[in-house]
């Protein structure tokens, strides 16, 4: 998003830029080609932007679920790892009643 704005305000600098040129440098020489390229250029700004978020929220929701699916795997590892330690547990309580030593 960073480089997307300054993209922008480079993009705007040489619109304004080329406006006042194709101006003569007043207000006086504004016609209805420059008003139809001012909302030419919003249009299309609105629509890149448009996609961009659309893409880039996307992409949040995407890595959200991946987190939420990694921390659900780590909790279920951990609760398999506690049953194995005590079936574990049970198993050698159970080798020393069946063989008590003498």
């Amino acid at each position: 998003m960073k480089s997307l704005s300054i993209t922008g305000l480079i993009l705007l600098a040489v619109s304004a830029l080329l406006f006042y040129l194709t101006t003569d440098f007043t207000v006086g020489g504004i016609t209805i080609s420059h008003m139809m390229g001012v909302m030419g250029g919003v249009g299309i700004g609105l629509i890149i932007g448009g996609m961009v978020g659309y893409v880039s929220k996307g992409s949040a929701i995407k890595a959200e679920e991946k987190k939420r699916e990694f921390k659900r795997l780590q909790q279920e590892k951990e609760e398999l790892e506690k049953q194995a330690a005590d079936i574990a547990r049970r198993e050698a309580e159970l080798q020393q009643n069946q063989n008590p030593q003498i």
